[in-house]
């Protein structure tokens, strides 16, 4: 990172806050509830995802955070203001999965165009460089490839020098040595005083990069903490081999909360291993490449929100 992609604020100030926010679409019968009282906050100096299942709320809470959206209820503030403000507009960038794009600009147009929205946008060179677009500088939008237009949006979104940046979905389509450079560079904000929010169906991305996580479902904040104090809400262990036993059988045994086959390999979550691992070689003598380990971020995701589904 270089120019002025240095500290900017105080570690732990508030960017952005919902406190009891909530929103209804439509009226009456057909009222929708997309979001009920949910408080949410993000801070300088930290990297926050945003989880959740299809429809639970994500896009609805950070719209409003974003000023694309206003609370029915409760209340919305982005630096302490009105999300709607444009002084407080243009202290964020924002990277969407749908971008609206002309395919008939070339990236050095696009990068010109919406630096030009700033009063002080961050040097040409400097967001070439940090969203990994040297070399496609005059290529047009239209001929990149997906990845390639990821980082094109990415770009735009560090256009104005943000203190906030909003990204979703930011590695979809990319390849491995690509995402762990947009990882770096996420870090990067972060560690120089900026709020990061990041919304991503890749829980391993979250696990690895998130300070802290806030998990959404039916509208609700269900859970909220760091990676380990989420992981830490699920007990047991995870139980994976391979193995011929169907995973509808083993959902069945004692002591195993969930069961799914992943091609060869049998995939199980459990309160208690010795036990299972036991009736596993029992029903299978085949039984090959077993491990047992702690649950992910991925297994206390499923069963968290499954609970809340549950409940409902």
């Amino acid at each position: 990172m270089t120019d002025r992609l240095t500290d900017t604020g105080l570690p732990g100030v508030v960017l952005a806050e919902l406190l009891g926010a909530s929103k209804t679409f439509g009226t009456g019968a057909a009222a929708v509830q997309a979001v009920a009282d949910v408080d949410l906050t993000v801070r300088a100096g930290e990297l926050l995802a945003v989880l959740g299942p299809n429809g639970a709320g994500k896009t609805t809470a950070l719209s409003m955070l974003m000023g694309l959206s206003t609370p029915t209820s409760g209340t919305a503030r982005l630096f302490g203001r009105d999300p709607r403000d444009l002084a407080a507009r243009q202290r964020m960038g924002v990277m969407l999965q749908s971008s609206g794009v002309p395919d008939t600009l070339r990236v050095r147009e696009l990068l010109t165009a919406f630096r030009g929205y700033y009063p002080v946008p961050l040097p040409f060179a400097s967001v070439v460089e940090a969203a990994g677009l040297r070399g496609l500088e005059n290529r047009l939008f239209g001929t990149l490839s997906g990845g390639q237009q990821r980082r094109v949006l990415f770009g735009i979104a560090l256009c104005g020098d943000p203190e906030l940046v909003f990204v979703d979905e930011p590695t979809t389509g990319l390849d491995a040595e690509v995402r762990r450079t947009l990882w770096a560079t996420l870090r990067d904000l972060a560690g120089s005083g900026r709020g990061v929010v990041l919304t991503t169906h890749y829980l391993e991305e979250a696990d690895a990069l998130a300070d802290r996580i806030v998990v959404l479902n039916q509208g609700r904040v269900i859970v909220e903490g760091s990676p380990s104090q989420v992981k830490s809400l699920v007990p047991g262990r995870r139980i994976s081999a391979e193995s011929t036993v169907p995973a509808a059988e083993a959902s069945r045994w004692a002591a195993v909360h969930h069961a799914v086959r992943d091609g060869s390999r049998l995939e199980l979550l459990v309160s208690e291993a010795e036990p299972v691992v036991r009736e596993l070689l029992a029903r299978d003598l085949s039984v090959t490449g077993l491990t047992v380990t702690e649950p992910t971020l991925e297994d206390a995701f499923l069963i968290l929100t499954n609970r809340t589904e549950e409940a409902a």
